[in-house]
């Protein structure tokens, strides 16, 4: 038998904490690194964001939903960082 939770906890923040470190990230690869080594460099970017995503859905305490709460985080890190490099490859190939 099951025991329900009485108060379970809010999940989606730490998903959503997952997506902020992802876009400090991929705006601090943009800013500091050489134009030829951001992707390599959003590359390790993005597995500290699953290490991240592990972390905080671990220390989080729940169970259920994990698998799900990490892909969501992992993937929507993966958008954010994805948006925000065709941001700076867009900016790098303008002229000015």
């Amino acid at each position: 038998m099951a025991v329900p939770e009485l108060a379970p906890r809010r999940t989606l923040g730490g998903v959503i904490a997952v997506w902020v470190v992802a876009a400090l990230i991929a705006v601090a690869v943009g800013i500091f690194t050489p134009v030829d080594l951001r992707a390599a460099w959003l590359g390790v970017g993005l597995g500290g964001c699953l290490l991240a995503a592990f972390a905080i859905q671990l220390w989080s305490g729940r169970s259920q939903g994990f698998t799900e709460r990490v892909a969501a985080s992992v993937l929507g890190a993966t958008v954010v960082m994805g948006v925000i490099s065709l941001g700076f490859g867009l900016a790098a190939i303008v002229p000015g």
